[in-house]
């Protein structure tokens, strides 16, 4: 029988993706949820468990198979898979609940899944590190059989949650921490020391790399691999191209070709350490096949890569605003406008935004480029820019500034 730990009921909710996946329950689908390791995907199986015994469900009627528990170490096959939920489930009667947590560690768990969903053996819930996973040929066993759910690390208003501070004059302080330290959910059962989180953040990293890259590719060059991660996340919000990647690494007479550094980069954004960004252009209404950009999937992973550069704020800011986006159900891109940037297209439910994002609007010049480059689109839909100036004249030619801490604790914008 499942032991549940009804202290994570007290933790928040992470109401933003229950609100997604609840209409999902007791459907004849699988529940996919992706994320990067340490996201809080795990925690978040067992909060609807425990959701689902407050609506009346016995507990021996939830299974929850967690493959980095040694508890489940000798599970690593389908087939294994199989013959452990048959026997679990053999004598318990009514509607079952199925979780299994980085399933992607089962070999043929697609087999296993497929059966299951045929079988009605119960309602399924898998988590996965790899965004690979729904795009192998043995996927081809769920396809169209599954909804999936992608979950971030913590956004600004969720670690004022877990702080349990809401008082409006300490949300400089507190965003300055969030900047800092970033959203790993696991941070806040440590002491808030600098190296005390960085070392745990530093762990993450390495446990990434090493198990959700290295080895599930079974790379051997670490070392290129390392000095490509280090690149990327020093040019984070910056135009960025395989062939200057390949043009760097021949600088540090190291050997890495336009198709090892592409393929390399392929490896870590599956693994969600970055997330790249194409561009688009709003003249010729085309997405543009280079100079992308990439983001890291959690701003503390950029700091234990790189050390805390506080220089490097309009970066930090670009980022946390780009994950925000992708928390709320965005597809981002960036923009181009003849020779003008716009730094974020947001588009949800065929709506769109467009966002621009600087440190202080400090003078005239600042202030022409970022609201001058969303002046000169025709269409309607809204358009914004962020900053962390306190006041500023709040509408230009229709165009809004928001505090951007006070723009990431909005329930809507």
């Amino acid at each position: 029988m499942l032991n549940f730990d009804y202290s994570l009921y007290f933790m928040i909710q992470r109401e933003r993706y229950l609100k997604q996946i609840t209409p999902f329950i007791d459907k004849p689908i699988i529940k996919v949820i992706t994320g990067i390791r340490r996201c809080g995907k795990s925690t978040f199986l067992k909060i609807i468990c425990n959701l689902l015994t407050d609506n009346g469900v016995n507990q021996e009627n939830i299974l929850l198979v967690n493959k980095d528990s040694l508890e489940f170490d000798s599970l690593n096959t389908y087939k294994q898979l199989v013959s452990y939920v048959s026997d679990r489930f053999r004598e318990v009667k009514g509607k079952k609940y199925l979780f299994i947590d980085e399933v992607q560690e089962i070999e043929g768990w697609e087999k296993a899944l497929s059966g299951f969903l045929t079988d009605n053996t119960a309602d399924l819930f898998i988590t996965g590190s790899n965004s690979r996973m729904l795009s192998s040929e043995l996927a081809t066993y769920i396809s169209g059989r599954y909804v999936e759910f992608k979950l971030y690390t913590l956004t600004f208003s969720e670690f004022i949650k877990f702080r349990e501070v809401n008082e409006p004059e300490k949300m400089e302080s507190e965003f300055a921490l969030f900047m800092r330290y970033g959203g790993f959910p696991g941070i806040h059962r440590m002491e808030y020391d600098d190296e005390v989180i960085e070392q745990y953040v530093s762990a993450i990293y390495n446990t990434i790399l090493l198990k959700d890259v290295v080895a599930r590719n079974g790379l051997r060059d670490i070392a290129l691999l390392e000095r490509i991660a280090h690149f990327t996340a020093d040019n984070c919000g910056n135009i960025t191209s395989s062939k200057k990647i390949a043009d760097y690494l021949k600088s540090q007479k190291m050997k890495g070709s336009v198709d090892t550094v592409q393929s390399y980069l392929s490896m870590l954004t599956s693994a969600y350490i970055f997330h790249k960004v194409n561009r688009f252009d709003l003249k010729g209404k085309r997405l543009l096949e280079i100079h992308e950009k990439y983001y890291v999937g959690d701003i503390g992973l950029k700091h234990s890569l790189l050390g805390y550069k506080l220089n490097d704020i309009s970066g930090h800011l670009e980022n946390i605003v780009y994950l925000e986006l992708l928390s709320r159900g965005y597809k981002v891109k960036i923009g181009k406008l003849n020779e003008l940037e716009i730094d974020f297209i947001a588009t949800r439910n065929n709506q769109q935004i467009y966002l621009q994002v600087a440190y202080l609007l400090a003078d005239n010049k600042t202030i022409e480029r970022e609201f001058g480059a969303l002046e000169k689109i025709t269409d309607n839909y809204p358009k914004i820019v962020l900053s962390l100036d306190k006041f500023l004249d709040s509408n230009r030619n229709g165009i809004k500034w928001y505090n951007l801490i006070d723009f990431l604790r909005l329930e809507e914008f």
